[in-house]
């Protein structure tokens, strides 16, 4: 069995850990139905019907100690999408609520580790529900005027002779492209450029691929 569709922390052929298996069967914290207006204190959504992958979630914050009381969420995307945001949920909530400045610190191998793993083609449905809750995040901080606390994820040119981004770097990372010759494969990122461009294209992928895959 090829390496992508093993459980890299159990070794199991099966693709799935019994976790993954039973927040995707019975997920936490899912909303069907729209919410009322004015039911939670922040929210925020990201993909696209068009392009598959859809999340939305929904939170109520502790104005008092600033704790993240409940998260709601609800998605259009596949399995390990569901079970990842299903444990996010749960991870964000439990234990009377993790304080909002911890909350948005959570990275997708945090998410995993409690999953017991998923397979690496897999793990790029993991952020789609970090990069809904840090939109949520920042709902809830323009709602009480913390304009400085506003995490953007602004996209910035790396190689000015292809027009590759940071964000195109992390997505082909995300998409299995871990070494240079892989992301100069599908971005061309790099080929032919200074030796500048070429170390911080490196320097990038090193860090999404500790980011992503520890």
């Amino acid at each position: 069995m090829s390496d992508d569709i093993r459980n890299e922390r159990t070794g199991e052929r099966w693709v799935y850990s019994p976790t993954v298996r039973d927040h995707f069967f019975h997920p936490r914290n899912l909303l069907l139905d729209e919410p009322t207006e004015g039911s939670f204190d922040a929210s925020g959504v990201v993909g696209s019907p068009a392009c598959g992958d859809v999340m939305h979630v929904w939170l109520k914050i502790d104005k008092a100690t600033e704790r993240v009381s409940d998260m709601k969420w609800k998605t259009f995307g596949c399995g390990s999408a569901i079970a990842a945001t299903s444990m996010f949920s749960v991870m964000v909530s439990e234990n009377g609520g993790m304080p909002l400045a911890d909350a948005v610190q959570l990275r997708p191998q945090d998410v995993m580790k409690r999953l017991g793993g998923l397979p690496n083609r897999k793990i790029h449905c993991s952020v789609l529900v970090d990069k809904a809750f840090r939109k949520a995040a920042n709902d809830w901080f323009r709602a009480t005027g913390q304009v400085e606390r506003i995490q953007v994820d602004g996209a910035r040119v790396v190689d000015p002779a292809t027009g590759v981004t940071d964000k195109d770097i992390e997505e082909a990372v995300l998409e299995g492209a871990v070494t240079l010759e892989d992301v100069q494969k599908k971005l061309k990122a790099g080929v032919g450029a200074s030796e500048e461009v070429r170390t911080e294209v490196e320097q990038l992928i090193r860090f999404y691929k500790e980011k992503y895959y520890g």
